[in-house]
C-alpha cells in the first residue's frame, strides 16, 4: 500500500506538520523503521530516537514537535497507531464457503458468507452468522450460534449450547462450555453435579490462546461486551464478567464470582468464588482476592487488601530482618536468647 503523509493525516484527522508529499509504503519501531515507513513517539524520549531513525515521518501525539521529520499530531499517538496498522495490515478475508473436509449438520444454518475452514465439525441446529470463519478444525456443538463477523481461530471448540455474539475472535485452542467443577461427596465418593447451563459470550469480546471458560451449573457464564481475555485463562462455571474488563494472563476465576464493568486483573490474579468485584476495580499481579473488593478500588497481595494496606506492609516485610536482629540484641541484654530464635549473621 502507498499512501501520502498528508492523505495520511487526513484519515486520521490529525494535524500535518510538514512535507505532506511524501510517501508511505508502511510502517515500523523507530529502531528498525527504513525509509518509506512511518513511525510513531508517544513522548520526548521516543521522538528523540524516532527522529534519528530512518523513518519517513513520525506520528506524535500532540503536545510534541520536531523540524526534522514530517509529524502528524493526534490526540492519542497509541490510538492512531492502532488505526493505521489496520490500514496498512488488514486482516486476510477468508473466502466464503465450506470446505471440502468440513462435516456439517443438515440442520446447521450457515450463512452464505460465512467460511469454514478444513476439518470443521458443525453440530445439529448450529447458526453462523455473516461474514463468520471458522479457519480450521473446529468443533461447534449442537444448538450454538454465532452472530457476525465471528472469528474461531483453529482448533477452538464450542461446546453445545453456546451463544457468541458479534464480532468475537477467539484465539487457537480455547474451549468455551466445558463442564463446570462441581461435585459432591456422596457416601465417600464425589459424585459429579450434572452442568446444564450455557456460555454466553457478549459482542465485541476477544479470548486469547488456550483459554477455558466453563459453563454453568445452571443459568450462563457470561462475558461481557468489550471484554478483552489473554492467553491462559480459567473462568469457572456461572462466573459474569462485566463490560470491557481486561482479564490478563494465568488468571483464574472461581465460580459463581461476579466481575463489574471496566475490571482490570494483572497477570496470575486468582479470585475465590462467590465473590463480588466493583465497577473499575484494578487487581495487582498475583494477587490473591478472598473477599469482595467495591467500585473504584486497587488491590494488590496474598491475600489481597487494598493497595495502600498492602504497600506498608511490603514496606514493613522488608525491614522485618533487621527487626529480628534488633529484637535479639534486646534479648542478649536482658538475658539468654532461646536457641531457636538465634539469626545467622550476616
Amino acid at each position: 500500500m502507498r499512501v501520502t503523509v498528508g492523505e495520511l493525516a487526513k484519515y486520521l484527522q490529525g494535524e500535518l506538520v510538514g512535507d505532506g508529499s511524501v510517501v508511505l509504503t508502511g510502517v515500523a519501531p523507530a529502531d528498525r523503521a527504513q525509509a518509506g515507513q512511518l513511525t510513531f513517539a508517544e513522548n520526548e524520549q521516543y521522538l528523540a530516537l524516532a527522529e534519528r531513525s530512518a523513518a519517513s515521518a513520525i506520528l506524535v501525539s500532540s503536545s510534541l514537535h520536531s523540524t526534522v521529520k514530517p509529524l502528524i499530531r493526534v490526540p492519542n499517538a497509541r490510538v492512531a497507531f492502532a488505526r493505521v496498522l489496520e490500514l496498512f495490515c488488514p486482516e486476510p478475508t477468508p473466502p466464503p464457503g465450506v470446505h471440502p473436509s468440513a462435516v456439517v449438520a443438515p440442520s446447521a444454518i450457515i450463512d452464505p458468507t460465512a467460511h469454514i475452514g478444513p476439518l470443521c465439525v458443525v453440530g445439529e441446529r448450529v447458526r453462523i452468522g455473516p461474514r463468520s470463519a471458522l479457519l480450521g478444525g473446529n468443533h461447534v456443538g449442537e444448538g450454538c450460534q454465532l452472530g457476525e463477523d465471528v472469528r474461531l481461530f483453529p482448533n477452538v471448540v464450542l461446546y453445545p449450547g453456546c451463544q457468541i455474539g458479534h464480532r468475537v475472535r477467539i484465539h487457537a485452542g480455547t474451549v468455551i462450555g466445558s463442564d463446570g467443577f462441581g461435585y459432591v461427596l456422596d457416601q465417600g465418593v464425589h459424585r459429579k453435579i450434572p452442568q446444564v447451563g450455557t456460555v454466553i459470550i457478549q459482542d465485541d469480546v476477544e479470548i486469547g490462546a488456550n483459554v477455558t471458560i466453563d459453563r454453568a451449573t445452571l443459568g450462563a457464564t457470561i462475558i461481557g461486551r468489550g471484554t478483552k481475555i489473554d492467553n491462559l485463562v480459567q473462568i469457572a462455571h456461572n462466573v459474569v464478567i462485566g463490560q470491557h474488563c481486561i482479564i490478563v494472563a494465568q488468571d483464574g476465576i472461581s465460580g459463581s464470582t461476579r466481575l463489574g464493568d471496566y475490571v482490570t486483573l494483572a497477570g496470575q490474579v486468582g479470585l475465590a468464588g462467590h465473590l463480588k468485584i466493583g465497577n473499575r476495580v484494578t487487581v495487582g499481579a498475583k494477587a490473591g482476592v478472598m473477599n469482595d473488593i467495591p467500585d473504584g478500588q486497587k488491590w494488590l497481595g496474598i491475600p489481597a487488601r487494598p493497595d495502600r494496606q498492602m504497600k506498608r506492609i511490603f514496606v514493613a516485610l522488608d525491614k522485618l530482618p533487621d527487626l529480628l536482629r534488633r529484637v535479639s540484641v534486646l534479648e542478649k541484654m536482658l538475658g539468654q536468647p532461646r536457641p531457636e530464635d538465634k539469626l545467622p549473621e550476616t
